[in-house]
């Protein structure tokens, strides 16, 4: 293993795999390492270019003590829940496995909640926030620690979440979402636009850390603009020949939706009504902030929301 090696952790998922698939076109791969609950999944042919894997698994904390030993930087993925105390408390302890490690650099994938903001109404946003505020925490203390924070703007991919987990294959002629869908919307981003644009990021981080112009600071990915959830569901329409209409409910009767009971297993429980907040911090604007760091990064308009979701039909 080479000095100066980046980890990532989790290596999996959509954010965390589509970052290292675009490191490793970046930097030599002898000096990445991939985390994962299941390193035996990376495709071998990252191994076979020099990549190490190692076990890590966020819900079994003592297999974090040593897993990123020898690394100098790590990218630091959210723990896979909505949940607010647990989220956080891994988490934590995650930065404090790191920091014993020798990191000296954490890139903390954070959430397009809040924008520009400190502070966020919706649920989702807390864990993030805390752990942001963490990271604060120790550089302040320590001068030879530093990060950065990327909140990753709202993915398409994710647009169930939004719309009442329509199926792009079978759509309802009415969707039931409590907010009326004007007003601000999301600045909806690719998702694997999000892991390239953090994969230069960490390589333009680890080619010449002193010039880096983040250090602990915090930067949004985004879209290229923002669009409302009303134009978000007419841009479905028309991409699935399918004419959808918003109808605004209660919270209680969406959260009771089969749809969003058995959408996903984040929103067990009273985890759909504390999800359900997510659509007053769109309306205070939380999810619309459009920046130009993404098309920096990966030197490019990022893709539109219509584009992404036409592919997504096509596929």
């Amino acid at each position: 293993m080479q000095s100066g090696s980046i980890a990532i952790f989790p290596a999996s998922g959509g954010i965390g795999g589509s970052t290292y698939r675009h490191l490793l076109d970046l930097v030599d791969a002898s000096k990445v390492i991939l985390v994962a609950r299941s390193p035996d999944k990376i495709p071998k042919e990252y191994t076979k270019a020099g990549a190490i894997t190692r076990y890590g698994d966020y819900d079994k904390l003592e297999t974090l003590d040593n897993a990123f030993d020898g690394a100098r930087y790590l990218n630091l993925i959210s723990y896979a829940s909505i949940d607010h105390e647990y989220r956080f408390k891994v988490q934590k302890y995650a930065i404090d496995a790191a920091v014993r490690s020798g990191i000296k650099h954490i890139f903390y994938s954070s959430l397009g909640f809040a924008g520009n903001y400190t502070d966020s109404v919706a649920f989702v946003m807390q864990a993030h926030l805390d752990t942001e505020r963490y990271l604060a925490q120790l550089a302040a203390k320590d001068p030879s620690f530093t990060f950065t924070v990327v909140r990753q703007g709202l993915y398409t991919e994710s647009y169930g979440l939004y719309l009442a987990f329509l199926d792009l294959s079978n759509p309802p002629i009415e969707l039931s979402i409590p907010h009326d869908g004007k007003g601000p919307g999301i600045s909806w981003v690719k998702r694997d636009e999000l892991g390239e644009g953090t994969a230069h990021l960490l390589a333009d981080y680890a080619q010449n850390s002193t010039t880096f112009p983040y250090i602990n600071e915090t930067l949004l990915l985004s879209g290229p603009q923002a669009i409302s959830i009303e134009a978000s569901v007419e841009i479905i329409s028309r991409v699935t020949g399918k004419n959808i209409k918003i109808r605004q409910c209660s919270v209680d009767e969406w959260a009771s939706q089969d749809s969003a009971r058995e959408a996903s297993s984040y929103l067990a429980g009273d985890m759909a009504k504390r999800w359900a907040t997510a659509y007053d911090a769109l309306r205070r604007g939380e999810g619309a902030v459009v920046t130009g760091h993404l098309r920096r990064l990966i030197d490019r308009e990022p893709e539109t929301f219509e584009k992404t979701i036409a592919s997504m039909m096509a596929s």
